[in-house]
């Protein structure tokens, strides 16, 4: 009764490493669950699997344990590559792995050292550099279900039962069920013998098909990993194309969409850590953290429609090239005509003291001209702040009048000159910055049409709030804090930070840490960003993260932050 339970328990334990096969995303942790758990299931001392690798038609060695040696090893370690075929293309059917691989077959061998066929020098060698004894192998392949050998799992040594009618029992029950599959041939040599007595036994027919049911489950739930990785992987690298033809637009976005789902991350890993306040409560699984990341590589995806000339607009003029230089040329026009009129009136001057007059009022125009000029080039670069009376110089400026190619005297600048070079912050006009900010409204459009799976749904939300304000003043639906997600939140501050802090602009150098900061303060205190989520951003010091990967060491100021404005430690 106690052995038929033990069985019993073995194929409940068999059944419910299916559930966890099928669960487990990180193929590395899939490929020790399937090996340790053939070697409980069989009572094995040690075990080896290897993967196909199609394409150079190789086994490759991913993982090995070994209970006496203690070695536990993984693929990141370099064993050499078993070959599938010779280098005239014959098949290896020498090495027991390889053989079992090509032909899809199980190989019970009980006794290594008394097996013909198969080529175990190496296994021989290990063992005398080890001490080791390598006796029973159990070599099963991996077939998922499309028929192809994906892999091949080894065990070895299995370890002898206490009671040898168990033993039995297992071989009755595998030979009644299964009645197709040949048992093993009993060891009879007294090499094989000696070792029973010491404790290792050959694998039973139970063992064998216990481990080819889980080598079929396994191979099955790898292949699906491996399927929905290649997915992800081909998703990732279309939102990579998208990203890069963003980039190929415009070199000041690409770094962008790639440093904000960056900082998206750091933030949200450090709120989630957070143990006391109001985001105690907010947690991240691998789930959400695969949604978050996608939603950052994706939230400025619209950008892909916005007009190059005002992506790049690195000055106020600039449209496919930058206009001030037509400016410079009616300046250099204004005081050609200065020059001729000076050359009239000297010519009709009576005396010295006349022409000195002349002369001086002439030069004294072209300062005036050279300084205008010289003012209109510095407002043409764009700053944070442009104050009122310099928009009023300009506009004194533009009724200098002047004569143009078509030979009529107009106002030395344009409306749209006007409008261009008087922009208070920035170089975007209004209708400009309507321009851009339209492309969180495409973001937003061609997130939402896309079929989202159940563990992505979220993604449109989160990339499509990061211009939303907390005070609901944002664009493009105006919500408010409560309206909003933590990882829209979260995504609204790296956004913005990663903004202030860029050194790829073509408008602005990028700001230290000390000048940034005090700016996201100054969000916080006027209801722009989330003021939990700033207070962890400052008090976990993600901006030095970030900045020590990403920032120009003259820009990683000292901070004190006790000066920065709104911060609550």
């Amino acid at each position: 009764m106690e052995q038929s339970t033990s069985l019993l328990h073995r194929l409940d334990e068999l059944n419910a490493i299916g559930v966890a096969l099928s669960s487990e995303r990180d193929i590395n942790r899939l490929l020790e669950i399937i090996l340790i758990t053939a070697k409980r299931i069989t009572n094995a001392d040690a075990g080896t699997l290897y993967l196909v690798d199609a394409t150079q038609q190789v086994l490759n060695f991913e993982i090995v344990h070994n209970d006496t040696l203690n070695i536990a090893l993984d693929g990141t370690l370099t064993f050499p590559s078993i070959q599938l075929h010779d280098a005239t293309g014959k098949p290896n059917h020498h090495m027991v792995v390889a053989y079992a691989a090509l032909n899809g077959k199980t190989i019970n061998i009980p006794d290594a050292y008394a097996a013909e066929g198969y080529d175990f020098s190496g296994t021989r060698a290990f063992d005398h550099k080890t001490g080791y004894h390598s006796t029973s192998f159990l070599t099963v392949p991996m077939m998922n279900h499309e028929n192809e050998t994906i892999g091949v799992l080894q065990l070895i040594n299995a370890k002898g039962y206490e009671n040898s009618e168990f033993h039995q029992l297992e071989i009755d029950w595998a030979e009644i069920t299964h009645p197709q599959i040949s048992h093993p041939a009993k060891v009879s040599s007294k090499s094989a013998q000696d070792k029973a007595e010491q404790g290792i036994v050959p694998f039973s027919l139970a063992d064998q098909h216990l481990v080819e049911s889980l080598a079929s489950q396994a191979a099955i739930a790898l292949t699906n990993r491996r399927l929905i990785q290649q997915m992800e992987d081909l998703f990732e690298s279309f939102i990579g194309m998208i990203n890069a033809a963003i980039d190929d637009k415009s070199p000041y976005t690409g770094g962008h969409c790639e440093r904000v789902p960056i900082l998206t991350m750091l933030l949200a890993e450090a709120a989630s850590r957070t143990e006391t306040g109001p985001l105690k409560d907010f947690v991240m699984t691998d789930k959400d953290r695969y949604e978050l990341k996608i939603a950052g590589l994706l939230h400025d995806c619209g950008k892909v429609t916005t007009p190059v000339h005002v992506v790049d607009k690195a000055t106020k003029l600039h449209t496919l090239f930058d206009r001030i230089n037509l400016i410079d040329e009616r300046f250099e026009i204004l005081k050609r005509d200065a020059e001729i009129t000076m050359l009239r009136e000297l010519s009709e001057a009576k005396d010295e003291h006349t022409r000195a007059r002349i002369q001086e009022a002439f030069e004294l125009r072209c300062q005036y001209l050279d300084k205008d000029r010289n003012f209109l080039r510095h407002c043409n670069r764009g700053s944070e702040k442009m104050e009122a009376a310099e928009q009023e110089r300009v506009r004194q400026i533009a009724q200098y009048r002047w004569r143009n190619p078509a030979g009529e005297e107009v106002n030395f600048l344009t409306a749209d000159e006007i409008e261009n070079l008087t922009i208070r912050s920035g170089t975007l006009t209004a209708a400009e910055r309507k321009i851009i900010n339209h492309h969180i409204e495409v973001t937003i459009t061609m997130l939402e049409s896309l079929p989202w799976p159940k563990h992505l749904k979220n993604a449109p939300e989160y990339a499509g709030g990061h211009h939303e304000r907390m005070d609901g003043k944002g664009y493009p639906k105006g919500l408010t804090r409560d309206q909003m997600s933590v990882q829209a939140r979260v995504m609204g501050i790296a956004d913005i930070f990663e903004a202030l802090t860029a050194k790829d602009r073509p408008y602005k150098e990028g700001k230290t840490l000390t000048e940034s900061l005090h700016i996201l303060g100054q969000f916080k205190l006027n209801g722009h960003i989330d003021p939990d989520l700033f207070d962890i951003f400052v008090r976990e010091k993600i901006y030095l993260t970030y900045a020590q990967q990403f920032l120009d060491p003259n820009q990683v100021s000292e901070v004190d932050e006790s000066k920065i404005p709104g911060y609550n430690p």
